[in-house]
């Protein structure tokens, strides 16, 4: 069965706007099982590059690796939808909204073939892969690609324009999403072990400084995916 996350369906009231906090480090504010605390646990080092990035090395996209019989696209649609609407049986989902869009705060429809709305990777697979991943197993990349934890339904144009962005490069127009979406991002970097940069680290503790007390969310989907999917 698809895992139940605490993070991304849930919207906070925080606002980071351009306060200056945080940026000397976790500090006393931060409180233990926080995202905030757990963002100086995560290891610093600068970026590798991209060579041999490809989206294939994270294996077939949206492969069921729950074995529930459903693509992980179809298991976030149906997550994170409202008012979904199913082809041949409760697996395809044809139609629904986000009501509202995390990253954009506005209500969005999805109609299958023609839709607004795209499955994010809260971490996209290209920056892990110049931040660790490019030594993994195959498996775990696969696992990496469809863990519910990593995966949000979004605003397709927003999401296109983020690209392949971190912390310090991107935030959701949706000041009031920030620090879920930091904090989701380091939840995914610190379940499979994605190192951030200095600036990102910077980027991280201000964001959450804001909101010290914004929980780090979890998902207890394995970080190796079933020996049958292959990845190059």
């Amino acid at each position: 069965m698809l895992a139940l996350l605490t993070v991304p369906a849930l919207l906070t009231g925080c606002d980071t706007g351009s306060e200056d906090t945080a940026e000397g480090g976790a500090g006393p504010r931060a409180e233990a099982g926080s995202a905030l605390a757990a963002v100086d646990t995560l290891t610093v080092k600068g970026r590798a590059p991209k060579t041999g990035y490809d989206r294939d090395r994270f294996g077939s996209p949206w492969a069921d690796t729950d074995s529930n019989h459903c693509p992980t696209r179809d298991d976030i649609l149906k997550r994170d939808l409202e008012d979904v609407r199913y082809q041949g049986g409760r697996c395809r989902v044809v139609s629904g909204k986000l009501a509202p869009d995390p990253y954009t705060g506005r209500e969005v429809t999805f109609r299958r073939g023609r839709s607004q709305v795209d499955i994010d990777h809260v971490v996209a697979l290209s920056d892990a892969w110049q931040k660790g991943a490019s030594r993994w197993e195959p498996s775990k990349r696969i696992a990496f690609a469809n863990d519910p934890l990593n995966l949000l339904a979004v605003d397709a144009g927003t999401n296109r324009g983020k690209s392949d962005g971190d912390t310090a490069t991107w935030l959701p127009p949706n000041k009031s999403y920030r620090c879920a979406y930091v904090a989701g991002q380091v939840a995914v970097k610190k379940k499979y072990g994605v190192w951030v940069t200095a600036a990102e680290r910077d980027a991280m503790r201000k964001v959450l400084g804001a909101c010290p007390d914004e929980k780090l969310p979890w998902g207890d989907a394995p970080t190796k995916a079933p020996p049958r999917f292959r990845a190059p």
